[in-house]
């Protein structure tokens, strides 16, 4: 077999031991490994890799940015700061229509801003808002499949972890990918919200009543989300300030997040030492899938896979149009069987040199900080979509009353909410990048 192809037979070996459960971290290290000994003709390359490529890729300065997010989510938690914001928004929209779940969808929104894991937004706030979701009556489906597609405003909403890790790949400025991602975050609550009044509308059953707060209480409420705020424009603002760098932002949120937590009470002896080990293991299991990564994308490039698949699909003429259509088709349907972060390392050093190639009439840059957020969108959407959404699990593992099968009639709403969003955004690239264009 020659180079080519045995960086083409890899891919399904791959997708085999995903389908076997073997974790995704070691089935492309495992992968990359013997794919290098194959290629290379030895061991002494692909063990020599194995000293290199860890320590090339633990030492990034970039990658520190990792922990210090996960850990100012774990702050948060502990500071109260999921429970502000739900009963802020609560008090302001609990009273409408389906306002319980919309308080639920805008308190996720405020979260990610502060957190930047998906799968902790939605299970962070699922303990705030199920309780309150069943207690005015709202059904378990229609509760479920509110809080997991909510979950996925905490990846998308900067600061964000997968955007931090595409950065890398793509050597593109973290800076900018965040300020990019804002207007996307936004319209997706404003589209949740949107499918949740339609949704009521269809199904008045689904969702109960509550009486309204009066507006003392709401003017209360909204006071006690300020640490939020507050963290949200020293991370963000002192980045776009030039204050100090994202990695440097994330230092400092994780540090005043623990402060105000410490303050609130909620960060003791024991909760600091579990936060810890928590943000240890989450990072840990980061590392190792970005590392496995490493190991089959430096493979691939050997066997010059990625390279010959960009000049293969630029001499077949399609418009650029239609080949990201079919890229995006495809992060659609392996998203739902894999994470985020599994799919962003897996996929975009082999699509991302075909995109560059393309004529979108958008500078080199542009276009990549464009197809990251696209890609980011079109991945969350797979964390909710049927039958294997990792969100949903997450959610239904919380709520063992409500059948799998409900949460799936109703996730399907916001499912269609979120492709209407990534159709628009995909035929608009101006909307994307607009915050881009005119701070920059």
């Amino acid at each position: 077999m020659t180079n080519f192809e045995i960086g083409l037979t890899s891919f399904p070996v791959l997708m085999l031991m995903i389908f076997l459960r073997v974790p995704i971290g070691l089935s492309m290290f495992l992968v990359g490994l013997f794919g290098l000994y194959l290629v290379t003709g030895g061991w002494n390359v692909a063990l020599s890799r194995l000293k290199t490529e860890t320590y090339g890729t633990f030492s990034s300065y970039s990658l520190s940015i990792v922990p210090m997010f996960l850990l100012m989510g774990h702050f948060a938690t502990l500071g109260g700061m999921s429970t502000a914001l739900f009963k802020a928004a609560e008090s302001w929209l609990g009273h409408r229509r389906g306002g319980v779940a919309m308080s639920a969808v805008g308190a996720c929104a405020g979260f990610g801003a502060i957190c930047g894991s998906s799968l902790a937004t939605a299970a962070t706030m699922s303990q705030v808002a199920l309780p309150e979701l069943r207690r005015y009556g709202y059904s378990g489906g229609f509760s479920t499949a509110t809080l997991a597609a909510g979950g996925t405003l905490g990846i998308l909403i900067p600061p964000s972890v997968i955007l931090v890790i595409y950065a890398i790949l793509t050597e593109q400025n973290i800076a900018k990918l965040f300020l990019a991602a804002f207007i996307p975050g936004i319209l997706a609550a404003i589209g949740y919200i949107i499918t949740i009044s339609i949704y009521v509308r269809i199904h008045p059953d689904a969702a109960g009543t509550r009486e309204p707060v009066p507006y003392g209480d709401r003017i209360r409420a909204l006071l006690d989300v300020w640490p939020v705020l507050l963290v949200f424009l020293l991370v963000v603002g002192g980045i776009y300030l030039g204050w100090f760098t994202p990695t440097e932002g994330a230092a400092v949120g994780a540090f005043g997040t623990g402060l105000i937590a410490f303050l609130n009470g909620g960060l003791k002896r024991a909760t600091l030492v579990d936060s810890f080990l928590a943000t240890g293991r989450s990072t840990a299991m980061i590392f190792f899938i970005v590392l496995g990564a490493a190991f089959y994308n430096g493979f691939l490039a050997l066997t010059q896979v990625p390279q010959e698949l960009a000049g293969w699909v630029a001499e077949l003429g399609y418009s650029p149009w239609v080949i990201l259509a079919m890229i995006l088709l495809l992060y659609l349907v392996f998203g739902c069987l894999m994470d985020s972060l599994s799919m962003i390392l897996l996929t975009i050093p082999i699509f991302f040199p075909i995109i560059s190639q393309l004529d979108f009439g958008l500078t080199a840059e542009e276009t990549a900080i464009w197809f990251g957020i696209i890609v980011l969108i079109v991945v969350e959407v797979g964390l909710i979509t049927p039958p294997v959404g990792m969100n949903l699990f997450v959610i239904n593992s919380m709520d063992r009353t409500t059948p799998m099968v409900a949460t799936y009639r109703a996730v399907m709403y916001f499912v269609a909410s979120d492709i209407v969003r990534v159709i628009i955004l995909v035929a608009f690239p101006s909307i994307t990048l607009f915050l881009l264009r005119v701070l920059h």
